[in-house]
């Protein structure tokens, strides 16, 4: 592939898996890329992990809140309603990004983590136990997607019928450019799943207010700090984005996982052998699967990099998906490999201000499921190519049919925590 061949706009390119051959001739031959919009400023592209690093820890010089953290530049006329820039988290810059961050922290603090890790544990036998007799299932819609809602709606205090629906609202909202999500008026459609969203997360507020439960929902909005709390639009904004980052992301990565080792066999025995190298999996799961590919920044100050210069005002893409392949950090980066050591991915954000809130919950997650999954299901095969999702922003997978040897139930039908 040539650099001429490299289109990093065109979602079809990423759907087909042609993005790590790109993205490797770039670091190899131009890894500060700039890339020409049609109906845009144009982009450089940071594909380099050291690069990527240096400019996630730099909150002053690239913004996350002046342009918002997406490719596409932001039509104030149309999406004016929806403009998230410095009300929701993802979009704020310090100190604005450092007093949401420190107030939102109250509401996931040990020993909430501990207790809804705690309910996922026994919801995760219970997600194998779906599907243990059959021999066969859609592994994305039956296993993957299962525990995230799950984890979403215990930590929202929602009830567990109402999972689909904010699994409905999150493929809306990350899948416009997807035909199965949506169509020639998607991007509106996307608009309205999250403002079906950001409605349901007022009702949540008006009724944790009216009738506290011990959730995060209900610390959330009592959270202070010197008399400072969140306003109700930063509480909604950051519903929102707890809904999307944690059910996209963890589902992702659980499907990818599995992927990985159907497909690389060896380390699917090593792990049924010893699940002890669960957590080091983990970390390669993640590194591997990169569920979100690129964040975007607004350079707020002129800097010289790779001997070129990134001017005030310019867009600026940097692609994790990209850096975790850095055959500079890692040793044989596409090699699937889950002891590797060290694993200095940044699957989670490349350090700073805008490090993953709930890495740690993400973790959590996908330890349970795949504990439960290499213990009790050893032999899982694809039975068919994975349905990709057709994005450059998100590495998704849609349906991956999946057959296995039946096995017995931990729990009798009709449990429920």
């Amino acid at each position: 592939m040539d650099i001429a061949d490299i289109d990093l706009l065109d979602p079809d390119r990423f759907q087909q898996q042609l993005h790590h051959e790109m993205f490797e001739v770039l670091r190899q031959q131009d890894p500060l890329h700039w890339t020409e919009e049609p109906d845009g400023p144009g982009f450089w592209s940071i594909t380099k992990h050291a690069d990527l690093q240096l400019v996630n820890r730099d909150a002053e010089g690239f913004s996350s809140e002046a342009k918002g953290v997406n490719i596409q530049e932001i039509d104030t006329e149309r999406n004016g309603a929806f403009d998230m820039r410095g009300q929701m988290m993802l979009m704020t810059d310090p100190p604005k990004h450092t007093r949401y961050r420190l107030l939102v922290n109250k509401g996931f603090t040990p020993r909430m983590i501990g207790l809804i890790e705690e309910h996922l544990r026994y919801r995760a036998e219970l997600i194998v136990d779906s599907i243990i007799e059959r021999g066969e299932c859609d592994f994305v819609l039956d296993v993957a997607a299962e525990l995230p809602l799950q984890a979403i709606a215990e930590i929202m205090g929602v009830p567990e019928a109402d999972r689909h629906m904010i699994f409905d609202w999150t493929n809306r909202m990350i899948g416009a450019d997807d035909p199965e999500y949506g169509d020639a008026d998607s991007h509106l459609d996307a608009q309205t799943a999250a403002a079906e969203l950001y409605g349901y997360a007022a009702k949540l507020r008006v009724d944790r207010a009216e009738v506290p439960l011990d959730d995060i929902v209900t610390k959330l909005i009592n959270a202070e700090i010197n008399g400072d709390r969140l306003t109700d639009a930063e509480f909604e904004m950051f519903i929102l984005l707890l809904a999307v980052a944690g059910n996209e992301t963890t589902r992702n990565a659980t499907a990818h996982g599995m992927h990985a080792l159907m497909t690389n066999p060896d380390q699917y025995a090593k792990l049924v052998a010893d699940p002890s190298l669960i957590t080091s999996a983990i970390e390669e799961i993640v590194r591997w699967a990169t569920p979100v590919m690129y964040f975007r920044r607004q350079a707020m100050r002129d800097l010289e990099l790779r001997g070129k210069q990134i001017k005030a005002g310019d867009k600026v893409v940097m692609w994790h998906i990209s850096a975790n392949r850095d055959e500079e950090v890692f040793a044989d980066p596409f090699r699937f490999d889950i002891e590797r050591s060290p694993n200095d991915h940044v699957g989670f954000g490349g350090g700073g201000a805008h490090f993953c809130l709930g890495a740690n919950l993400a973790r959590s997650e996908l330890r349970l499921i795949f504990h439960e999954l290499v213990t009790r299901i050893p032999d899982m095969a694809l039975a068919g190519d994975p349905q990709r999702l057709r994005s450059n922003f998100i590495g998704g997978i849609k349906h991956m049919p999946v057959t296995f040897t039946p096995g017995l139930r931990k729990h009798p039908v009709g449990s429920h925590a």
